[in-house]
This record gives C-alpha cells, structure tokens and sequence, in this order.
C-alpha cells in the first residue's frame, strides 16, 4: 500500500486572507474599549505588537509541527487565531473566545471539512493548557511550545528592556530584568516536551546569557 500524500487545505493566499483578519479583528478591538482596554499603554498590548506575536508564534509553531510530524495546517491556523481576542477579553478566556473567532471564520469562507475546523479550534482553546504537554494533541503542543519560546531569547529581552522605559528605570537595572527573562526561558525550557522546541529553547538562552554578560562588562556596578 502506498503512503497517502495529503494536500494542503490551506492555500498561500487563504492564509494571507487569514492573516489580513486576524489583524483587523484586533485593531478594531482596540477601538472599541472605551477606556483603551487592559494594560493598552503598554506598546506590547497594541494590535501592531499582539500581530506581531501571533506572526512570531505561527513561524515557531509551523518549524515545530514540521519536525515532530504535527499536521502543518492545523498548527499553523491554530498559531494565527490563538491570540485573536487577546485585546477584548479578560486572560482566562481569550483562549475559548479565539476558538469561537477561528469557527466563525473558517465556517464562513470556504470549504474546510468540519474535521479541521475542530482540530484547529480545540489547539486555539487549549493553548493556555497549564498541565503535562504529553496530555494535548500533538498538534496543540506545538502551539503551546511556540507561544511559551515567543517569550524568550533576543525578542523576551527587548521587550522587558523596554518595559523600563515605561516604568522610569535606568540601565542601572538592566540585569534584573534580563534576569527575569532567563527565568521564564528556564520555565520554558522545562516544559516543553519535544526536541525541536527543546533545542530552540537552549539557543535563545543562550543568547541571553550572552548579553547579560556583556551588560556586566560594559556597566560598572552590575555583576557585583
């Protein structure tokens, strides 16, 4: 018997229209909060960064589901709607709600059979899954994996060095916060579960170390 080959239920140009959503469905939450919403003066929780993220977490996830045999369409769909409602609703249920923004949307525009809408909105509603990874549908792994890797390395640094800024604090501080990124990248990197998000964990940490060591050569008083 031959091996079955499957064909991509999602076009280039599908996915592109997916992504065209995904970021208007956000702008226009942002819009709509009276008061700016949670935390929106935090550059980070505007519509621009939350796309970002999402854009970030949907290239980890698809490298992830690639290598670990993941059904590349759901993981990657799953990546771009995980964060939908992120700006309109509170944290404990941003995930269900993107997951009723994903059926919505897929049962609107074309054809996909019901088997990969539900897939794809059962990883968006699990994503924030706090338990044993092993417990998830490979392919929500994935996307816990990439959402948890998006926080570390060069991209986790920046933004808490950016979070000083906001809260009025010197350089001088550099290395707490630096620090706080090491923590979460070792959380994360103790949690993931397969080998590719394992290795990409290891690198980013290492890059961190790498520029809080070169905070401590260049500013007097950090490493003491």
């Amino acid at each position: 018997m031959g091996v079955e080959i499957k064909e991509t239920r999602v076009s280039d140009a599908e996915f592109e229209e997916m992504k065209a959503f995904v970021f208007e469905y956000l702008a226009a939450s942002v819009e709509k909060e009276e008061e700016g919403g949670r935390m929106r003066w935090y550059p980070w929780h505007s519509a621009e960064y939350r796309h970002n993220h999402i854009l970030n977490v949907v290239d980890l996830a698809e490298e992830i589901a690639r290598e670990e045999g993941a059904d590349v369409d759901v993981t990657r769909v799953a990546a771009l709607f995980h964060d939908v409602a992120k700006l309109e609703t509170d944290q404990e249920l941003h995930a269900e709600a993107g997951a009723r923004v994903a059926r919505e949307y897929l049962e609107s525009r074309a054809d996909y059979p019901e088997s990969f809408i539900t897939q794809v909105c059962r990883a968006v509603e699990h994503h924030s899954y706090q338990g044993d990874l092993n417990d998830v549908a490979l392919e929500t792994q994935c996307l816990i994996e990439a959402d948890l890797l998006d926080k570390i390395g060069a991209n986790g640094t920046a933004l808490m060095l950016l979070r000083m800024g906001y809260e009025a604090r010197t350089h001088m501080d550099a290395d707490e916060m630096v620090e706080r990124v090491l923590e979460r990248g070792y959380d994360a990197a103790a949690r993931v579960e397969s080998d590719t998000a394992e290795s990409i964990a290891h690198q980013r940490l290492k890059r961190v170390k790498w520029f809080r060591e070169w905070l401590e050569d260049e500013i007097a008083a950090l490493g003491d």
